[in-house]
């Protein structure tokens, strides 16, 4: 079995996992395209443009964090594939630990 196949949680495949980051990026991007589409026709003069793409940018960056925290994943999971026959070792530096432990607060906090 290759790693791409190796479960990593419940039925969840890393191929899945890196199947969903995939997705989520492309059906992100269509929904992005759609809404600017969308809301294009309404934006009439400055105004309406201060309005609005605050708003356009606020769904992006919300789109871009959760990508982001799937990819960290992918990434932590891949390690882990790769260091298989380690029992559980990582082999994360002390310096990604505690990058890892920051990224983590951060998720607690929000």
């Amino acid at each position: 079995m290759s790693n791409f196949d190796s479960l990593i949680f419940g039925k969840k495949k890393y191929s899945d996992l890196m199947k969903e980051i995939y997705d989520n990026s492309k059906q992100k991007q269509q929904q992005i395209v759609a809404l600017i589409g969308e809301l294009k026709p309404l934006i009439n003069d400055i105004g309406d443009a201060t309005l609005i793409v605050p708003l356009i940018k606020e769904y992006m960056e919300v789109g871009v964090k959760n990508d982001e925290h799937l990819i960290k994943l992918a990434a932590i999971i891949q390690r882990s594939l790769q260091n298989s026959t380690d029992e559980g070792n990582l082999s994360m530096t002390d310096e990604e630990k505690d990058q890892l432990m920051q990224e983590i607060e951060k998720l607690n906090k929000q």
